[in-house]
Order: structure tokens, then C-alpha cells, then sequence
């Protein structure tokens, strides 16, 4: 076996301060935007959001699966054809969320591809997102990496978190999303006044549900990501896929975030035990990102992490989440 060097880079986190809630003083106010603030869309997917599951039946089908989040909804995933690649939160019956990633999908006011510049000009981009749910305040702090990568956009009731590709100035994907969801994910530093809204917390079994179901969205959105830049998708290797799960465990287990473990080396030495034959290997790490489509756009956004994303000689990859770490573990395979 010959084995590529591993990728050295890791992703510890999006954002630092992310899951630091501080009490707000009194003195929250909101200042007046120097551009009116955008109306909620009248197309596009985010029209699903408050909508009940036929609403979402008759627009976009049956889903092709449904994975468990925990954050309180399901992912209704739409994984059929790559270029309409979408994924809708469910809760109680009403959708509270939608990411969509597709190319050939409706984002309105937004387009995939489109130019950071466009955005910016058309938009209010503020850093801070002022929220008032059930009679509690609450401030989202964006961070300039936040508002030059991932800033967060009021369209009237909702919000979209636009995800921006730094590597081409262009929008990646996009996250439209209810007040009381966006607030239970915490995905910016965030202060309030009042109760904090919580989502429940996951049992021992829904967090074993939870990462098999993200394990499989990260596998298809890297494909997405392939396809997008005409490369061959990835297949799945279910080998590699253990000893990627492995490695997340053991990371979380001995508080030790690096590609080599103290227990069991490094990739080459994991991927020999488990007797994963191939000809160049690579893995991508990264911990406490709100979700898969969360730690997939860090990666791309991030030099190494993109270069094995989009690595043409990766054949197979195998992904492994234990709560919220995450391994991806790529391999060219031997040809016959």
C-alpha cells in the first residue's frame, strides 16, 4: 500500500463562540438598517417553510429517506438527482427549515453560483440579527469570517444562512429557516434576555439514528460538490466507513482532535487493521458543527479539507459521525 500524506488541516469548530449563550443586559435595541430589510420570498423553496408535510408532498414528492436531527425535526431528504438536491425540516408536521444545495433548484431571492458581490449589493447584511420569540430577546453576533462566509439574511418572518465558497467569491448553498429553529441551533454567538429556548436533549439510542442519518447526507453532498466541479461522485465503502466512525468515537472518547490517534495511530495504521486494501488514502476531521450540511460547506471552505473533497483520484469514501465529531475517510482503490 502506498499512502498519500494525510491531510494535516483539521476544523475544530464553526465558530469558537458558537455554543457560548451569555444573559442580554438592558440595553438591547435594535438600530435601523441603513436598507430596508427583504420581504420573505414569493417563489422558491423557502415558500415550504411553515407549511404542513402534504404541502411538501405535493411540491417535491415522497422523500427518497428520512434521517433524525437533534435539534427536534426530520430531514426529509431528496437525494434522487444530485442537481435538485434538497433537504426539509420537519417538526410536528410543519416545516421549519430547508437547505438546498441543488443547482437546478428555485433558491429565490438567491441563485447557486451566484456572486458574493450580488449579495451584498442587494441585501442588508448586518452583524447583529436582533430575534423576539414568545416574549424573549435574542441577539445573533456575527464575527467578520461569519458575515464574509455564512452571513445570515432576514427575509421577512424567516432567515436564510447563505453559504459562501471563498475559493470563488460564489454562493454555495443555501439554509432558509424559522426564528424558533435557527435560535435552538445557535449557529452564531448569541446573547439573550428571557428563557433560552432549548432543543431536547438525544438519547443514547437518537444520537446512534442521528449520526447514521448525517453519515449518509455528508456522503451525498460531497458528491453534490464532485458533480458541481465534474468529478467522478464517490462510492460508498463501507470498511473505510468504520474505521471513519472509529476515529470520531475515539476522538470525542480521549478528547484528542488530530488525524492520528495515541490509541491507534494514524489513517494508514487504522486503515491496515481493518484491512482496507488502496492505492492513496485522505481524511477530513472536524468537530462541533451544527449538522452535515454545516461541516461539508467548512470543509469546502477550507484549503486541505477542499483539496481531498475534490481530490479526482479518490475513488470510495467511507464517513463516520459519533455525536458531533466527523471523519471522512477517502481511498483510491487498487484497479484491476
Amino acid at each position: 500500500m502506498n499512502g498519500k500524506s494525510d491531510n494535516k488541516d483539521v476544523l475544530i469548530k464553526e465558530n469558537p463562540t458558537s455554543k457560548i449563550s451569555k444573559p442580554l443586559t438592558n440595553n438591547l435595541e435594535s438600530q435601523q438598517p441603513l436598507k430596508t430589510l427583504s420581504e420573505r420570498p414569493k417563489e422558491g423553496v423557502s415558500l415550504l417553510i411553515g407549511q404542513d408535510i402534504s404541502g411538501l408532498e405535493k411540491t417535491l414528492g415522497s422523500p427518497d429517506r428520512i434521517d433524525q436531527t437533534i435539534y427536534g425535526y426530520d430531514w426529509y431528504i431528496y437525494d434522487s438527482n444530485y442537481s435538485g438536491y434538497i433537504q426539509v425540516g420537519v417538526e410536528n408536521n410543519h416545516i421549519v427549515t430547508v437547505y438546498a444545495i441543488g443547482k437546478d433548484l428555485d433558491i429565490a431571492p438567491f441563485e447557486i453560483g451566484q456572486p458574493v458581490e450580488e449579495i451584498f449589493n442587494t441585501q442588508y447584511i448586518d452583524a447583529n440579527v436582533d430575534i423576539n420569540s414568545a416574549g424573549n430577546s435574542y441577539r445573533f453576533e456575527l464575527n467578520d469570517t461569519d458575515i464574509n462566509m455564512r452571513p445570515l439574511v432576514q427575509l421577512g418572518d424567516i432567515y436564510a444562512q447563505l453559504y459562501i465558497d471563498k475559493f470563488t467569491g460564489n454562493l454555495s448553498s443555501v439554509r432558509f429557516i424559522d426564528a424558533d429553529t435557527l435560535i435552538k441551533q445557535r449557529p452564531y454567538e448569541l446573547v439573550y434576555r428571557g428563557q433560552l429556548l432549548e432543543a431536547p436533549k438525544p438519547t443514547p439510542e437518537q444520537w446512534k439514528t442521528v449520526e447514521h442519518g448525517t453519515e449518509r447526507e455528508i456522503f451525498d453532498l460531497t458528491n453534490v460538490l464532485r458533480i458541481r466541479y465534474n468529478l467522478k461522485p464517490l462510492k460508498w465503502d463501507e470498511k473505510t466507513a468504520e474505521v471513519a466512525y472509529n476515529h470520531s468515537k475515539d476522538m470525542l472518547e480521549n478528547n484528542d482532535f488530530s488525524h492520528t490517534s495515541k490509541k491507534f495511530g494514524s489513517l494508514a495504521d487504522r486503515l491496515k487493521v481493518a484491512k482496507v486494501v488502496y492505492q492513496a488514502a485522505g481524511e477530513n476531521i472536524a468537530a462541533n458543527y451544527t449538522d452535515g450540511p454545516a461541516v461539508v460547506e467548512g470543509w469546502l471552505n477550507s484549503k486541505g479539507h477542499r483539496e481531498a473533497l475534490l481530490n479526482k483520484d479518490f475513488t470510495h469514501l467511507g464517513v463516520g459521525v459519533y455525536e458531533k465529531y466527523y471523519t471522512q475517510n477517502f481511498i483510491e482503490k487498487w484497479v484491476q
